[in-house]
């Protein structure tokens, strides 16, 4: 499982510096060339910039997982579902509000604050479990 974990925090990595990027050198232009006005424009870039902050910091806690000695591998991959679901919804949903303009369900981007929120439970319940390593 270790990794799976490391690959998806790798491929995660490269798709947040890549929207990243795209979001610092093309995503004002590309959203003005759709004539939005200048108020949802700035929107969606805070919302684009809010995505990826969130997006990176949780693919570095998914690596350190990936790379971590504890030997409890269900809590591990727990706290690794509920980090990915959190990057899927809360950054996902973020994302589908900056590039389609909508989301779908209201609920998607607070679900995904509480997968984050679990996948940190789950870490802090990796520190209370005696590792079975010397």
């Amino acid at each position: 499982m270790s990794r799976w974990i490391v690959f998806l925090a790798g491929l995660l990595g490269v798709l947040g510096v890549g929207i990243g990027a795209f979001a610092a050198h093309s995503l004002e232009s590309t959203l003005a060339d759709q004539q939005l006005p200048a108020e949802d424009i700035a929107k969606r870039l805070d919302r684009c910039e809010v995505a990826v902050r969130y997006h990176m910091l949780h693919t570095l806690a998914l690596l350190a997982l990936g790379l971590s000695s504890q030997v409890h591998s269900g809590l591990r991959g727990l706290a690794a579902l509920g980090l990915l679901m959190g990057i899927a919804l809360f950054s996902g949903g973020l994302y589908s509000m900056v590039f389609l303009g909508q989301m779908g369900h209201w609920a998607i981007v607070p679900s995904g604050g509480l997968c984050f929120m679990l996948g940190w439970c789950c870490v802090i319940g990796l520190a209370c479990v005696k590792s079975r390593d010397p």
